[in-house]
């Protein structure tokens, strides 16, 4: 008797399920992207206790006939691929045929759908036909699951509470909100609006409706393209950094995924914007051939393989740089200090009437958009940045430069703003095609460990086309007679020290440039005046001067703001000078 068996259909779907369908957002990302691809303009998910209970997802899409209705439980059953060559050019988010029948073999499915001719209500299970019956005509699919994992008990036991299901599902659908501003989604738990968005088609109002006015108001626009892609979105100001990734939305010929190097392209541009725990809020769309990317090498279709990654993230890289640098990036004061709304409320100004009907009809809900084209900031092209004339006035707590102009009063951190003059000032130096080296009139004694010294040996050409001058001194030990001119004085050996310490970290000249940015920031922080440190008002004069000339004014090469506004306009509101 043979001991290979075909496995049965609901086995093979049970197995299948394992890995399309994780949580409850699993199965509502698998039928909001049928909805989008059956062109829906609106699309509805109601839940029922984080959807733990109930998923429902109600869409005004082509629907299907009730053969295509009944063959969709089928395995690889879809409308998306007829051919092998299709699959290298997948323009929809769903192509595999697997999660409806692996959904239905694990719940109770209610599928009910119309193209307009001719309806049908079917019920499915665990994987078994139960009902198929006829129903009205509203063209559309509207799809019921209940009982989730009722018949696998190891998977139900692994779905996490109410609300971290919720705040899954919350997150997805924001997602594919930003990925597809034309379509009016709205997400609602327990039948309490969650999330809604009114399908303009302008991913600014969008992003407006899903984040709030704070984060809206200092988006800056980016738009740029090559031979291979072309790049549009909103990237926010380094002002409003979040402290994990979930906000870096990359969407990529319409499918919104998670990848690793984009996200690095990403935050590398925002490198000496922000401190390296924060993160930036970014939608970025993405489109290419087809035939440049692969999005079949993981069954919940969220990571795709790029062709040519490198062309793009110098792209990525250069464009948001490019943008970072044209806007003005001193943070308001005042707004600064206002409440950051994590999650908006949907209902607050901007929805302003709302009709939500349970019975499978659509929502109406009619909005007002007011959000302004530009921030309250100012908000002008860099160089004129170099224009501006700040006449400092005083120190708070021998830390804080106070100065003002016609326009306000600002407030510069004297550490941080050293740090970026230093920091630019030692980069322009590293740069530079000619190195000079001043000699010690005392040489400098460095002893290392065996390892220590491998690595130094190994990197000394580094060390030299740098501008050192060292040589071996016994066992071990390295002595230091002249060092690169823009070393600070008096700083030389505890530089050489810091400079040692980077190489033998493993940093070396895996990426050249990344290594030399390291040492003009590791240095510019020790060349820099420290806080609680008092200056002459002629420092002052002469470090603003200094700051207003740098390439990035706004934050010090760790992150941190190094200038912050109060308009005229503050400074009257705060006094009730003016009352709105």
């Amino acid at each position: 008797m043979s001991k290979i068996k075909v496995m049965s259909e609901i086995l093979a779907n049970k197995i299948a399920a394992g890995e399309v369908v994780e949580k409850c957002a699993s199965i509502v990302k698998e039928l909001c992207e049928n909805s989008i691809d059956a062109n829906s303009s609106n699309i509805i998910v109601n839940l029922v206790e984080g959807g733990k209970k109930k998923i429902e997802v109600i869409d005004d899409g082509m629907g299907m006939n009730k053969d295509d209705a009944l063959l969709s439980f089928q395995r690889h059953a879809t409308s998306k691929l007829y051919k092998e060559d299709d699959l290298f050019f997948i323009n929809t988010l769903g192509f595999r045929g697997e999660a409806i029948p692996s959904i239905a073999s694990v719940s109770k499915f209610v599928l009910k759908t119309s193209d307009g001719t001719e309806g049908c209500q079917i019920i499915y299970e665990g994987g078994k036909l139960i009902s198929n019956e006829s129903s009205d005509l509203r063209c559309g699919t509207s799809i019921t699951i209940t009982k989730l994992f009722y018949n696998t008990p190891a998977r139900l036991k692994y779905l996490k509470s109410e609300q971290t299901e919720l705040a899954n599902c919350v997150s997805f659908i924001e997602r594919l909100a930003l990925a597809y501003p034309n379509i009016s989604f709205t997400l609602t738990n327990d039948e309490h609006l969650v999330v809604k968005t009114s399908g303009s088609n302008d991913l600014l109002k969008t992003i407006h409706e899903i984040y709030g006015l704070n984060v809206s108001s200092k988006m800056i626009l980016v738009k740029s393209s090559n031979d291979d892609f072309d790049l549009e979105g909103y990237i926010c100001k380094p002002e409003i950094l979040k402290s994990n990734r979930n906000h870096m939305i990359t969407i990529v010929n319409d499918r919104v995924v998670k990848n690793f190097e984009i996200n690095k392209a990403i935050n590398d541009a925002y490198y000496t914007y922000k401190p390296d725990i924060k993160f930036p809020i970014v939608v970025l769309k993405i489109n290419t051939d087809p035939t440049l990317i692969d999005v079949n090498i993981h069954p919940t279709k969220q990571d795709i393989k790029i062709g040519k990654m490198d062309v793009l993230s110098n792209l990525i890289i250069k464009t948001l740089k490019d943008a970072l640098y044209k806007n003005l990036l001193i943070p308001n004061a005042l707004k600064d200090n206002e409440e950051i709304i994590e999650k908006p409320k949907i209902i607050n100004d901007i929805v302003k009437e709302q009709t939500v009907n349970y019975n499978n009809e659509p929502v109406n809900v009619q909005t007002e958009f007011n959000l302004k084209e530009e921030s309250e900031d100012t908000v002008i092209v860099n160089p004129k940045m170099k224009e501006l004339v700040l006449y400092p006035v005083g120190l708070a707590h021998g830390t804080y430069i106070i100065a003002e102009n016609e326009e306000g009063v600002y407030l510069i951190d004297q550490h941080a703003a050293q740090e970026r003059v230093n920091y630019e000032r030692n980069m322009k130096a590293l740069k530079s095609a000619k190195t000079y080296t001043t000699g010690l009139l005392i040489p400098i004694t460095i002893e290392l460990s065996s390892s220590e010294m491998a690595k130094v040996k190994e990197e000394e050409a580094k060390l030299k086309e740098l501008g050192f001058d060292f040589e071996e001194f016994g066992l071990n030990t390295l002595i230091f007679k002249g060092h690169p001119t823009w070393l600070r004085s008096g700083y030389e050996e505890e530089s050489i020290r810091k400079i040692i310490d980077l190489i033998t970290s493993g940093l070396k000249s895996v990426d050249p440039v990344k290594f030399n940015e390291s040492i003009a920031i590791t240095l510019a922080c020790k060349m820099s005046i420290k806080a609680n440190m008092h200056i002459s008002k002629d420092a002052m004069e002469e470090l603003l001067k200094e700051l207003c000339a740098c390439d990035n004014p706004y934050n010090c090469p760790h992150g941190r703001p190094t200038i912050i506004k109060f308009s005229n306009y503050d400074l009257e509101r705060m006094f009730k000078r003016v009352m709105n």
